[in-house]
């Protein structure tokens, strides 16, 4: 129970076989109150029902969070928040829903991000553009600004002895791959965003970390398959393969490599790390 009476937040966590589930089930498993948000509803051609985390989906992801806590021994609590990360007024809206409900804030996860919009750069829109921009960089950058707020307020009470804040970035933080633009600009960005907040908020004890996973074959992942056939000119088994050969460890990423690496972070044991971006790709990114 490294997590045991701590608040933890995770943006886009309601949708199954996501990065986000796995990371509230290692949250929950490890005794922290677990609050899930995600979009809730479509919003827009870009952000179809089949490209976001809806409110009934979100709902029985936290169910089997709740489900998968106790089976370990623990009775984690888990709440679950429509949230918007474009949104500012979202984000401080359900902090302040969070603190009121839970009493504090300790650990934030930005885990919301767009990564199936797959083109060459010169067929690349610029309503597209804006938008993974928007999710994957401007959404952690709010929910940062306003979750370290929250938590230097709590450190400044006494009642806290810093927080942890922790984003997903991806192995395209650190290496370039066609066809992914705004992403990978995106990921670049959010390394950029990561090391600036952790050189502002360090001397307060909030530690802020990126994880930089490389392919997970999430429901993202799989469109991911899909369009890297498409290129390669070949199958599933084919784009797996693929990825394997590239990988020393000779496996492609699993959520759970993810969630493990988050809940370190977000222990006290890792309270001398912040500033990093770290690397869960089985050594195929190795900077």
């Amino acid at each position: 129970m490294r997590l045991a009476n701590k608040v933890a937040l995770i943006t886009g966590a309601g949708r199954h076989k996501g990065l986000g589930e796995a990371i509230a089930q290692k949250f929950a498993a490890e005794g922290a109150t677990v609050v899930i948000t995600d979009i809730g509803k479509p919003s827009g051609p870009m952000l179809s029902a089949d490209h976001i985390g809806t409110t009934d989906e979100m709902e029985s992801v936290a169910a089997g969070v709740r489900t998968h806590a106790q089976a370990v021994g623990s009775n984690a609590k888990v709440l679950t928040f429509t949230c918007d990360v474009r949104s500012e007024t979202d984000i401080q809206r359900v902090i302040a829903d969070v603190v009121a409900q839970c009493g504090k804030l300790d650990i934030v996860v930005n885990n919301a991000g767009i990564g199936y919009i797959m083109k060459p750069l010169t067929e690349f829109s610029i309503e597209e553009w804006d938008l993974i921009l928007d999710v994957n960089l401007r959404g952690p950058f709010l929910m940062t600004k306003h979750a370290a707020a929250q938590m230097l307020k709590q450190h400044q009470a006494g009642t806290s002895k810093g927080g942890r804040i922790i984003n997903i970035a991806s192995r395209g933080a650190k290496s370039a791959t066609a066809h992914l633009v705004a992403y990978t600009s995106s990921k670049h960005g959010l390394v950029g965003l990561t090391r600036v907040a952790a050189t502002e908020l360090g001397p307060h004890g909030i530690t802020v970390n990126a994880v930089c996973p490389n392919h997970v074959t999430t429901g993202l992942g799989a469109k991911q398959n899909a369009h890297r056939g498409k290129v390669l000119g070949t199958d599933l088994a084919g784009v797996l393969a693929f990825r394997t050969s590239r990988i020393p460890l000779g496996r492609v990423g699993l959520a759970e490599d993810t969630a493990n690496a988050c809940v370190f972070l977000a222990s006290d044991e890792a309270a001398y790390i912040t500033g990093e971006a770290m690397n869960v790709s089985g050594g195929e990114e190795m900077h």
